[in-house]
């Protein structure tokens, strides 16, 4: 018999990424955890959609298409996002505790930059199809068929462009109070686009910040070992749920930050 869910992990990928890069993750976490990655429109097994290309749009269409799994009072659930999935798995996060609902016990942010950070932003029009295709390169997550082969690169073309857009025209609240969730950083140690400063600065949009875990590799440094990477959140997931069952709800609503 299946056991009964004791945590949902929804997991948000990078831009141009899909729920298929992680689709052996599910068994380095707890069996009795339901492990959902996420696509976007336009990504991965959502191709027929039309890409969003903004923030306040994307986090609309997950509230709703999630709605039911985040307002699930028997299970508790957390959040993972890596480069642009940070930004998602932020602001998904900002908007339920802003809503009142029930916030996840635990987000954790990999390679991406606080919000506030003054850093210079590229603007995806700025970037010709050759300059797109080094910076992929250098950052390494796209299979090289995809930047090899002229069809499949225009059809990926325009997504990636999409995502760029919603990334360089983001912009979190300057506001927006602390989050009343334990907030957890990951960092590749040599990642050419999530400098270190900004990963500290997190700390400012939470009121319980684990701190940042540092990994050998780039940007993508979780993707020849996935097995390190998850069991240092299934560490913090639990360390968080016990903390979360001992807490007053009182405590995690927005009113008594």
């Amino acid at each position: 018999m299946k056991s009964p869910c004791a945590l949902r992990l929804f997991v948000f990928p990078h831009a141009g990424g899909s729920q298929l890069m992680f689709r052996e993750w599910a068994a380095h976490f707890p069996e009795d955890w339901q492990f959902l990655p996420q696509d976007y429109p336009g990504h991965g097994l959502l191709a027929g959609l039309t890409p969003l290309d903004d923030a306040d749009a994307l986090v609309d269409w997950f509230l709703e298409r999630l709605g039911a799994e985040l307002g699930d009072p028997d299970v508790p659930f957390a959040c993972f996002g890596h480069s642009m999935g940070a930004l998602v798995a932020y602001e998904v996060t900002r908007r339920v505790v802003g809503q009142g609902g029930r916030p996840p016990v635990w987000l954790g942010l990999s390679g991406c930059g606080a919000p506030y950070s003054d850093r210079p932003r590229v603007e995806p029009g700025e970037l010709t199809d050759a300059e797109l295709r080094r910076r992929l390169v250098r950052l390494g997550g796209t299979p090289p068929r995809i930047l090899d082969d002229p069809e499949l690169w225009s059809v990926f073309a325009p997504v990636i462009r999409a995502d760029i857009t919603l990334v360089a025209n983001w912009r979190s609240p300057q506001d927006a109070p602390p989050l009343p969730v334990p907030l957890t950083v990951f960092h590749g140690t040599e990642d050419v686009l999530a400098p270190h400063g900004p990963l500290e600065e997190w700390a400012d949009s939470t009121t319980d910040f684990v701190g940042v875990r540092r990994f050998d590799g780039g940007h993508f440094y979780f993707q020849d070992d996935p097995a390190r990477l998850a069991a240092v959140i299934t560490g913090d997931v639990r360390r968080s749920l016990v903390r979360a069952a001992v807490r007053p709800r009182s405590a995690l609503t927005p009113e008594n930050r």
